[in-house]
């Protein structure tokens, strides 16, 4: 039965209540509905000599509750079954538009006393001083970190202008330090924080778990440092890292920048061709992965996929010499191989982890492919290894990390970060985005295959001392109270997460949350794209009881860090809005021909100087970092987002205006999917656009045209899907394809997207189509449109 016909009987009474106080005092009956019908919106007392109750059913729940006010003497007849379903229907209807950018929400100010940044006036006054003075500002926050050497030259050079030479941007150069050092080493012997928890892991399964300090954290580091030296890793060497969710994926990582190689992490739900790509481009030297992990039910065998995209690479003659690989799922008989070498032990001992291995359950553990010449167990190489390891001490302006991101172009790009910067910047923002305290236990849900995961479950927290929850599974498995159970049973405090797990986490309704407390929530957070006002309204009055402010984030792989974002005490909350640039960060709205829109405005969004945390170049190919960021607007960076700042100066993002779409939070390249579906035999031409999803945000709307003598039939959709997935991954998978025998174009020859958008919606207000060589191609479309995802 739904939850609103077992709340129906608490509201009897209190509608009793207030059918009596309508007889006697209007104005404590008003107060007592507010308290007891919130659940509604924002009450509005009927006008003066007009009836509310006109109608059996309102057009909304806001009339809902109206109605149930100008009747309130009839509720001592209702049934309880009959206010139940009034509860539920009201629920379903669609709550009128409201402006979200007129109301504002603001944090319970009993709160804000021990905040960083406790009012509005503190943040505009840090944030002048952070424009007007970068050098004593970010210098502030770099005493808190050790430095080799201080830095020799300028605090910060820049060149944004590509019309005056060379792009390059250059914080503290000549200073040295390493940034394992500073969030290891640092806090264990300077901080004394070498028995606090570093991460608690929480696995797939429920039960299997473990916790890891900031001592024991620094001894595994050093070890695996030393095993990648003895590999022959050095200064300047890339290391791919294509691991699940598990503490080793932070050890392998921090020991890369212990010893000065860069790592290049693949997020491990890309696919052979996608890591082979990415391995190729950095020219690593060595792969680190793990035999397989779960998602949920879902067997992924990583090694597997892992060897499919050495062979590619060995193809294209690139000398990997080394793949060392994490016995994750613990099998202990001996590997497949022919070898002598033995598994090692069980990692961890979980009776709720031995009772999933069913026949109900289908859990099975994969032998690993093993090839003696180039594949080393991750165990079998620490167990000798010295837990002492000197770290290199590293230029400020020397690259950490390469991080690849989906192009325009298809061809991904690998981000460089470099060290003194990216330190800075993500230490600086998760502490004051997330009003950061010692006692807090934070979560953020990101994968670290991507930069959230980089900069803020590892590199920003660990600056800052913190005590991070590690997550390998989904946030509906087993059943979808997960999340709510993890908060609940490690008491987190900080919780950082997708609209995309937001949106469909609001699927399964209230109760799941309901059934756990989550008392110890201070600040919640999203990320990945723009959360919208219907999905950051659950999230602020259900999941935080309207007691945690939210910090709705807006960055870029390439920005390192948040730029705009509220600060949880300090700004009013706007639903859907990022509000503010964070410190160091000057946002500018342009128009197309690049002049700068003042007040109200829409236009492209656009930064006007460098924050420590930016991107230098892309490896490899500084022509394309121009080209991409600088060349359109000279003088600017250009995120390829556009924007709308409010009359209250509140920014809003729209959305790309480039050919990259946001799928559940990740960008993907229009082109990259495209070429994925090209590339079968049937296929002549292929356009990929956006689409609106209720979970995903945005998916995959295909537009495919056939060779002569090939059927659109589901089996060829089905291998258009798989192609996609094999090429790209799962994250690219179409959720629309749609047989397109001609497509519009411009009499010049180039597909008119911004009409085939319009066609993906059935929308017909196309504008101007007088560019259209053949118009009754989109008529043809819209009759031919997908009604259902396929």
């Amino acid at each position: 039965m739904p939850s609103e016909f077992s709340e129906a009987i608490q509201l009897k009474r209190s509608l009793f209540l207030v059918s009596r106080q309508f007889t006697q005092q209007q104005p404590q009956a008003w107060a007592e509905l507010d308290r007891i019908s919130s659940r509604f919106g924002s009450s509005q007392k009927p006008e003066p000599g007009k009836d509310s109750s006109a109608g059996v059913f309102p057009s909304s729940a806001l009339a809902t509750r109206s109605l149930l006010v100008s009747r309130t003497l009839a509720f001592r007849s209702f049934s309880c079954l009959e206010l139940g379903g009034l509860l539920l229907g009201a629920r379903r209807m669609v709550l009128p538009k409201e402006d979200h950018a007129a109301r504002l929400y603001r944090a319970p100010q009993e709160l804000a006393r021990e905040a960083h940044v406790p009012s509005l006036e503190k943040y505009h006054e840090l944030y002048r001083r952070s424009v007007e003075e970068p050098q004593e500002f970010w210098g502030d926050i770099a005493k808190e970190f050790y430095w080799r050497n201080q830095h020799t030259g300028p605090f910060l050079q820049y060149n944004f202008d590509v019309t005056k030479g060379k792009i390059f941007i250059e914080w503290m150069k000549g200073a040295t330090t390493n940034i394992c050092y500073n969030v290891l080493d640092r806090n264990v012997y300077e901080n004394k924080l070498g028995d606090k928890i570093a991460f608690y892991w929480e696995g797939n399964e429920p039960g299997d778990a473990m916790k890891i300090t900031y001592s024991e954290l620094l001894s595994k580091v050093c070890q695996f440092a030393n095993v990648l030296r003895e590999q022959g890793v050095k200064k300047g060497d890339r290391v791919s890292i294509y691991m699940p969710m598990i503490i080793e994926l932070v050890v392998a990582m921090l020991a890369c920048a212990r010893i000065g190689a860069l790592h290049s992490i693949v997020f491990a739900g890309f696919s052979a061709e996608s890591l082979s790509e990415r391995i190729l481009d950095s020219n690593c030297s060595l792969l680190i992965t793990a035999d397989a992990f779960y998602r949920g039910d879902k067997l992924i065998n990583l090694k597997q996929i892992a060897d499919e995209a050495l062979q590619k690479c060995k193809a294209k003659s690139n000398s990997l010499e080394r793949c060392i690989v994490v016995k994750h799922l613990g099998r202990d008989e001996l590997v497949q191989d022919g070898s002598n070498s033995k598994s090692p032990p069980l990692k961890r001992i979980c009776q709720s982890v031995q009772e999933k291995k069913t026949e109900s359950s289908k859990k099975v553990q994969p032998k690993t492919p093993w090839d003696p010449e180039i594949d080393l167990w991750w165990h079998d190489i620490m167990k000798n290894a010295s837990k002492e390891c000197e770290p290199v001490w590293c230029d400020a302006e020397d690259e950490l990390f390469i991080l690849y991101t989906s192009g325009s172009t298809g061809k991904p790009k690998g981000v460089v970060h470099t060290i003194a910067g990216y330190m800075l910047f993500t230490a600086a923002t998760f502490k004051y985005v997330f009003d950061h305290h010692p006692e807090d236990i934070y979560w953020c849900t990101a994968d670290i295959g991507w930069i959230t995961g980089h900069s803020y479950l590892t590199y920003g927290p660990l600056a800052n001392g913190a005590t991070s929850v590690l997550f390998e599974g989904l946030p509906i498995y087993p059943d979808v109270s997960r999340m709510w159970n993890i908060i609940d049973k490690y008491k987190v405090t900080k919780f950082y997460t997708a609209p995309t797990a937001i949106r469909l986490l609001m699927k399964y309704g209230d109760e799941p949350v309901k059934k756990y407390s989550r008392k110890s929530l201070k600040v919640l957070g999203t990320v990945g794209e723009p959360i919208n006002p219907e999905a950051w309204l659950w999230f602020y009055r259900v999941v935080g009881e309207e007691q945690c402010p939210i910090v709705d984030t807006f960055w870029q792989t390439e920005t390192g860090g948040h730029v705009l974002t509220p600060l949880p005490y300090a700004t009013p909350m706007k639903p859907g809005s990022a509000t503010f640039p964070f410190f160091g960060v000057v946002p500018a709205v342009l128009d197309e021909s690049g002049e700068e829109l003042e007040g109200e405005a829409e236009g492209y969004l656009v930064f006007k100087q460098p924050w420590p945390g930016i991107m230098r170049t892309v490896f490899k190919n500084h022509q394309r970092f121009e080209t991409t960021y600088f060349q359109k607007f000279p003088g600017y960076y250009v995120t390829g987002d556009g924007c709308r700042r409010d009359k209250d100066g509140y920014y809003w993002i729209t959305g790309r205006i480039d050919d990259m779409l946001n799928v559940s939070g990740h960008l993907l390249s229009t082109a990259e999917v495209e070429s994925a579906l090209v590339e079968h035999a049937s296929i002549s031409e292929a356009a990929v656009v956006s689409h609106p999803h209720p979970v995903k945000g945005e998916c995959l709307y295909c537009f495919v045209t056939l060779k002569d003598g090939h059927d659109f039939t589901n089996k060829l959709i089905d291998e258009l899907k798989k192609q996609v997935r094999e090429k790209i991954g799962p994250i690219a998978t179409p959720d629309y394809i749609q047989n397109a025998p001609s497509l519009p174009k411009t009499r010049s020859g180039k597909i008119m997207r911004r009409v085939l958008r319009k066609i993906a919606k059935n929308d017909r207000e196309l504008g101007d189509t007088s560019t259209v060589a053949d118009p009754v191609v989109i008529n043809h479309l819209f009759s031919n449109r997908c009604e259902t995802i396929m």
